[in-house]
C-alpha cells in the first residue's frame, strides 16, 4: 500500500490503507485539532528526531479491556498497602518528560521529542490529555499519560522509578475506567509488561468498529473526559 503525504487540509486517509507495518501517512502538523481527529480515527503519531511526522494505525492493535486487567495477589497486596498515592493531572509535564527520559538515560532514541511533548501539553491544556501519577511521599516515582475521548483512553507512555509503581497505576486506572464504562484502553503496540497485565491483540477492523460504535470514527461526536484529582 502507498504511504500518503498530508497537506494543510485537516483530513486523514482511511486507516485501513496503512502498510503492513502500520504506517499510514507522513507530514501534516501536530495541531490539537489534527491530533484529536487522528485519535478519533484510530491513528497516532510516532517518529524521531530529523524525521517527518509519521502517522500509524497498526494491525493488530494492542488494547486492554478494563474489566480484563490482571492483578496478581502480590500486586493486590501492594495496592492495599497504599505504598503509592495516585493522582491525576497533578504533574502532567513532569510525567511526559520522565517518559522521554527513560530511553534517553539508557542512551537510546525517543519518539517523545520536544515538539511531541509540546503538542501533548497543548492537548492537556485543552482537557483531552491526562496523566496519572504515583507518589512516594512528595516524590514522583511513576506516571502514565494518554488521551481520553468519550469512552476511550489512548495510552501513550509510562515510566517508573520504584518497583510496582507503573503496575499499580495501570491496575487502578483500568479499574477506574471500568467503573466509568470505558470501552478500552488503547496500548497501541504490545510489550511484556502490558501483556502480563491482561492486554491483548484485536484486529484493526475490530478496533475501528469499536471506535465507531462508541461515538468516534469519521463522524465522531464524543468529547473530552474529566478525571478525578485522586485515583
Amino acid at each position: 500500500m502507498p504511504v500518503f503525504r498530508l497537506t494543510d487540509e485537516l483530513i486523514f486517509p482511511d486507516p485501513r490503507w496503512a502498510t503492513a507495518e502500520g504506517l499510514l501517512a507522513v507530514g501534516g502538523d501536530l495541531a490539537p485539532q489534527r491530533l484529536i481527529l487522528a485519535y478519533q480515527l484510530g491513528i497516532f503519531p510516532w517518529y524521531g528526531e530529523e524525521e517527518p511526522i509519521m502517522w500509524w494505525s497498526p494491525d493488530p492493535r494492542c488494547v486492554l479491556i478494563p474489566e480484563n486487567v490482571y492483578v496478581s495477589r502480590r500486586l493486590e497486596r501492594v495496592i492495599k498497602q497504599q505504598r503509592f498515592q495516585l493522582t491525576c493531572n497533578r504533574a502532567f509535564e513532569q510525567v511526559v518528560e520522565a517518559c522521554a527520559g527513560v530511553r534517553l538515560k539508557q542512551g537510546e532514541e525517543t519518539w517523545l521529542i520536544a515538539e511531541m511533548q509540546t503538542a501533548y501539553q497543548k492537548l492537556y491544556e485543552l482537557g483531552f490529555a491526562h496523566s496519572v501519577e504515583a507518589w512516594a511521599g512528595d516524590k514522583l516515582v511513576g506516571g502514565l499519560y494518554g488521551i481520553a475521548i468519550g469512552k476511550f483512553m489512548f495510552g501513550e507512555s509510562m515510566f517508573h522509578t520504584q518497583p510496582n509503581a507503573s503496575k499499580v497505576i495501570l491496575a487502578q486506572l483500568a479499574r477506574h475506567l471500568q467503573r466509568e464504562g470505558f470501552a478500552l484502553l488503547d496500548c497501541q503496540v504490545p510489550n511484556p509488561h502490558l501483556i502480563s497485565m491482561g492486554a491483548g491483540h484485536i484486529a484493526r477492523e475490530d478496533f475501528l468498529e469499536r471506535l465507531a460504535v462508541g461515538g468516534l470514527g469519521p463522524a465522531g461526536t464524543a468529547g473530552k473526559v474529566v478525571f478525578p484529582e485522586i485515583l
